[in-house]
């Protein structure tokens, strides 16, 4: 083979198609415009009612024209990296006897981040039929200890003719009967499927819900990485500045949030709370509410067993159950002392909770009917493409150019809503979207605000209980919480 590096230096960035102002439809009908992605046309759609005011939508577009390359990683295990990184791993893979070329890419500009040079190592440029020939490849410049992968080019998040497979649901406000509610399942720390969920709601229809903590001990999985509200019941704090889903009965809306919640025991001695259900940290006071759903841990804090009329009944060492009709304060280091010097058994703790709507500055009321779902990046806002990956920490290549499987939410002008979820990672049938594409598609569809939740193998959409997308992981994944329409 050829010993030479071809450095590409001509940016190679997101083409963004005009976008029709479909934002300013009032209600929520599906779009007769061209279909926002790839080339201009009209995509495929069937249309089935689900219930009075609800239309579930099956959405097909574009061909499949692209192949496979092979992308050599990194040091540091990620596809890109900066030029003079790239550079140096390009002359490894020369010395191995292989022909690399040294692409840039651009991380596309979001609301609350600049745009980001990064570069990739390529080898080679295969048809779709020609795959092995990109694995062999890859087991070639294994043998040099070059680590690399089979990259199907549907998913840079370059110009693309697709495909696309979408599934959308409408609710029309107008024509609706019934609400919207969020579950985490029957407890926080335990994941379950969109579909359990479902069932246990008795949903119309749903979708999976925002991001999980997978970095935290196996059995607290489930804990939502950001606010969760059910039935006014605040079950996990925000991440302040985040974007959220807020729903109460029908009406719907999108906005930033964060959570305040006080500890105030008899002698007024006010601390904060910094978690709701989940791993405490080091000198941190963690609510633990019924719905926690395993023990607390047993990490050397103290803990104090509070009933529902907020009278101290039990104080212990760190580790037990959370009984029905209690909650449990959880301190460790400087906070479990705190909670040895002002709590004491036969005494009383009250807590203050507020979620703030940062928009607004005001308290949101938390009643029976208050629903709140952390959900990953805010995509539209007032109409307007307004991705906010560096407040919702998905900054990145892979987030936002990468084209992955994604989950979105919209609300329309007129308060309907629209749940969709786009397939991908399966090259040839379906390319999924990157975030600005998710946020294009939003818009497309009539979305005043939208927002992305968590998307990859976690995307599901259920009607009737069963999964109608094709989940990339090949089943339904187990996830922190979901959205469903119900009755």
């Amino acid at each position: 083979m050829s010993r030479r590096i071809i450095v590409g230096l001509s940016a190679i960035a997101l083409t963004i198609t005009a976008i029709p102002a479909q934002a300013d439809r009032a209600n929520a009908t599906f779009p007769s415009s061209a279909f926002p992605l790839g080339q201009s046309g009209a995509p495929i759609k069937n249309q089935r009612s689900v219930a009075p005011g609800v239309d579930l939508f099956s959405v097909m577009y574009g061909t499949s024209t692209q192949g496979w390359t092979v992308t050599v990683l990194m040091p540091n295990g990620h596809d890109d990296g900066k030029l003079t990184t790239a550079q140096a791993k390009a002359e490894e893979v020369t010395a191995a006897g292989f022909t690399p070329s040294v692409q840039k890419i651009v991380q596309p500009a979001a609301a609350d981040a600049p745009a980001v040079e990064r570069y990739l190592v390529r080898v080679g440029l295969w048809t779709f039929k020609e795959r092995a020939k990109a694995d062999k490849v890859v087991k070639e410049l294994k043998e040099f200890d070059i680590r690399a992968k089979t990259d199907y080019l549907g998913d840079d998040g370059l110009e693309t003719t697709g495909p696309w497979d979408m599934r959308v649901v409408m609710v029309d406000p107008r024509a609706f009967r019934g609400s919207f509610k969020t579950s985490v399942g029957t407890s926080v720390a335990k994941r379950e499927t969109t579909t359990s969920m479902s069932k246990l709601t008795k949903a119309i229809a749903g979708v999976n819900g925002g991001f999980f903590n997978i970095h935290t001990p196996k059995a607290l999985q489930g804990d939502p990485m950001g606010i969760s509200v059910v039935g006014g019941r605040l079950l996990s704090e925000a991440v302040a500045g985040r974007s959220g889903l807020v729903i109460s009965g029908r009406k719907v809306r999108i906005t930033e949030l964060k959570t305040v919640i006080t500890a105030i025991p008899a002698d007024g001695a006010k601390t904060e709370i910094k978690g709701v259900n989940r791993a405490a940290g080091a000198d941190e006071l963690v609510l633990y509410t019924e719905e926690f759903g395993t023990k607390t841990a047993a990490d050397g804090g103290a803990e104090i067993v509070v009933d529902a009329q907020g009278r101290i009944v039990k104080a212990r060492a760190a580790g037990g159950v959370v009984s029905r009709g209690t909650y449990v304060l959880h301190g460790t280091g400087v906070m479990a002392t705190w909670l040895l010097d002002h709590a004491q058994e036969t005494s009383v703790m009250k807590l203050d909770t507020k979620v703030i709507d940062l928009r607004t500055d005001r308290a949101v009321p938390l009643t029976p009917e208050t629903y709140i779902m952390g959900g990953g990046v805010g995509l539209v806002r007032n109409g307007r493409v307004r991705i906010s990956a560096k407040a919702d920490g998905h900054a990145s290549v892979v987030m936002m150019l990468r084209r992955h499987p994604r989950t979105m939410v919209g609300v329309t002008k007129s308060g309907g809503l629209i749940l969709a979820t786009v397939d991908g990672r399966n090259p040839g049938v379906t390319v999924g979207a990157s975030m600005v594409e998710a946020a294009q598609l939003m818009r497309w569809l009539g979305a005043k605000q939208a927002i992305n939740f968590d998307g990859g193998g976690s995307t599901a959409m259920v009607v009737g209980h069963k999964v109608i997308n094709r989940p990339s992981d090949g089943s339904e994944r187990t996830v922190g919480d979901g959205l469903f329409i119900t009755p």
